[in-house]
């Protein structure tokens, strides 16, 4: 799998699905969400030929829902490793693919003092400039004037980056099927592979690698491995809402919540403080399992949430109580009286309470390889990198 094969194609190929595609290349990937396309990617960039099947007519599932914030500096320990090595794959195809990708830091603000603990003690723990503390004063400049009087300072995350997820993976899959030797077949779904044969519902194809980035649907393809590893799925609520008047924001913004969510911040000392500071002051935002932040879209929108629920299997309902609870905590943070909403979704990702990511060899020849966090945007490109490490 290290070199060129005599199988690659002579242009770029992108297909519906696949009777007319070479049905030969070196590494096949299942799924074109932004985990199969990061190892798309990383097979392009090894000389090798791959073929993307994915079940439909384009991504549509956790790589489009969610807030596109690539998390980087609030990881800790191989997270925060893959997420640099996310981070500059990010800048280097923003500039290829012409992809919607900043350097825009992430803001999180703090109201509490036991927020402030937080950011301070991960402030001093981190190289100069990495986390810089901010003012009140500072904090409303992004804000607004308007924002809340509570607000006590906070920080600015420099690593961080924000690309659209609208937008995002339609891009890459834009730019992969450009490559040469890169084929896409579309509404093709993998009923499974052995000895090198590939089989889907446009009929067989063959690879010597079989990389398998279905995310929550792991259970529907390898149900053992999934129980093994303890995947299930995490429903969310988000929403699309229209910016008060003047608002523009860079840095995607979080808040006391995200502190108990992200590493960096929950593996402080402080944070001890904040977790109970939380449960007695914000028992409707525990209950959701909330994580209120936001980020802006190139259109002006802003993307609000959002909520946890954790199951092997999710209703679909939405429920209103817990979108009035997420829209009321970001109403107070800017300072306004209401927002107003334009959509509203239900996004699930594969979670696990074991670990965040998963690399496994269900069969000779065939890898699953996902994220089990809610940290897809910000590994998944340095994850492609450690699942072809291990070939």
């Amino acid at each position: 799998m290290r070199g060129r094969s005599a199988c690659r194609a002579g242009g770029p190929r992108a297909i519906l699905g696949g009777m007319n595609a070479p049905r030969s290349s070196d590494v096949l990937v299942v799924g074109a969400g932004i985990v199969g396309l990061s190892h798309a990617v990383a097979a392009v960039e090894r000389g090798l030929s791959v073929t993307i099947v994915d079940r439909d007519a384009r991504a549509v599932g956790a790589s489009i829902r969610n807030f596109g914030h690539v998390c980087v500096t609030a990881q800790t320990a191989e997270l925060a490793e893959l997420a640099l090595v996310a981070r500059e794959k990010w800048l280097r195809y923003g500039r290829s693919a012409g992809l919607f990708v900043i350097e825009s830091g992430a803001l999180t603000i703090a109201r509490t003092a036991a927020e402030s603990a937080v950011l301070d003690e991960l402030s001093a723990s981190r190289e100069s400039g990495q986390v810089r503390l901010l003012t009140p004063r500072e904090v409303r400049e992004h804000l607004g004037a308007a924002s809340d009087p509570a607000i006590r300072g906070g920080a600015l995350l420099r690593d961080d980056l924000r690309v659209d997820p609208r937008e995002a993976v339609s891009t890459l899959a834009a730019w992969l099927a450009e490559q040469p030797g890169v084929t896409f077949s579309w509404r093709t779904g993998f009923l499974g592979a052995s000895d090198g044969v590939v089989r889907t519902t446009r009929g067989e194809f063959r690879a010597a690698r079989t990389i398998v980035c279905v995310g929550h649907d792991l259970d529907w393809l390898y149900p053992e491995l999934a129980q093994r590893h303890a995947v299930e799925r995490c429903a969310l609520q988000m929403a699309r809402v229209a910016a008060p008047e003047g608002l523009t924001l860079a840095p995607a913004v979080l808040t006391g919540t995200s502190m108990l969510r992200y590493p960096a911040f929950a593996e402080t000392d402080a944070a001890a403080a904040l977790r109970a500071e939380m449960a007695a002051q914000h028992p409707d935002l525990v209950d959701i399992v909330a994580n209120v932040m936001f980020t802006q879209r190139p259109d002006g929108t802003l993307i609000v949430g959002d909520s946890h629920r954790y199951g092997v299997t999710q209703d679909p309902f939405l429920a209103e109580a817990t979108s009035d609870t997420l829209l009321k905590a970001i109403t107070t943070i800017l300072g306004v009286r209401s927002l107003r909403v334009v959509e509203r979704w239900q996004g699930v990702y594969a979670s696990s309470a074991r670990q965040p990511f998963l690399i496994a060899e269900p069969e000779p020849g065939v890898t699953a390889a996902i994220v089990t966090s809610g940290v897809g945007m910000t590994i998944s490109l340095g994850l492609a990198e450690k699942t072809f490490g291990a070939f």
